[in-house]
């Protein structure tokens, strides 16, 4: 029985990608196709897409939906808006204004370009005080 949601074959394919190995190379060194590495790749991809994307359900399963960052603001404006919208709901933000900024960052990287968001980003909050983006 395996565990977790990646075969021992996809964690070894993903390790060596890792190294910035080449499918071909990776291919040679397991004894298998360069086709065959591809699928194993993009399967274990998706594994790993399907599980942040449940995650993301679990956290915000009981956050409130705070806010949106539209497409085109700055990193350096999204601070101070989230501030005053969980203020509204009477939640204090656990973040400083550079960790909100790092973690945004770190969990939309293809969204964020130089300091401006390319894409909308709904933001959640626990009352806890904690965020999670979508």
């Amino acid at each position: 029985m395996k565990e977790g949601l990646l075969t021992e074959r996809q964690k070894e394919v993903l390790r060596y990608r890792k190294q910035g190995m080449t499918q071909q190379q990776i291919a040679d060194i397991i004894g298998t196709s360069k086709a065959n590495v591809c699928t194993v790749e993009k399967s274990a991809m998706e594994n790993i897409r399907r599980a942040k994307e449940t995650l993301r359900f679990l956290y915000t399963l009981d956050a409130i939906a705070l806010c949106t960052i539209p497409a085109g603001t700055d990193l350096l404006t999204v601070g101070p808006s989230i501030y005053k919208e969980a203020e509204k709901h009477g939640i204090k933000v656990k973040y400083d204004t550079l960790s909100l900024i790092n973690r945004l960052r770190d969990s939309h990287p293809d969204q964020v370009r130089g300091r401006y968001i390319r894409e909308e980003i709904g933001v959640y909050i626990t009352q806890d005080g904690d965020l999670y983006f979508e």
